[in-house]
């Protein structure tokens, strides 16, 4: 899910540097997103990095960046939901 809208993102998707939400526009790759920004650490990350990301909101190239779960969509990855409409479809082909 977008940190600033809400739209969900898949389970298995890991944004690319420049990603951006379909929706709002914001960027993902972005520390706000990051399952190891923590307000408080230093530098608000968990993780051991060379220097302060300013703007937290804005993309970064930061190697460590991982979505945190709580952006994600739980148990929903992109294969499955490809997987429930091609049964969706199927079954409504045949009546069922």
């Amino acid at each position: 899910m977008c940190y600033k809208c809400g739209s969900y993102l898949a389970y298995d998707y890991r944004p690319g540097f420049n990603d951006t939400c379909d929706i709002c526009g914001k960027d993902l790759h972005a520390c706000l997103m990051c399952r190891f920004y923590t307000p408080g650490a230093h530098w608000d990350c968990r993780e051991t990095i060379e220097e302060l990301v300013q703007d937290k909101e804005k993309r970064n190239h930061c190697e460590f960046f991982m979505v945190s779960e709580k952006y994600l969509e739980k148990g929903e990855t992109a294969d499955s939901k490809q997987d429930d409409d091609a049964k969706r479809r199927f079954n409504a082909l045949f009546g069922e």
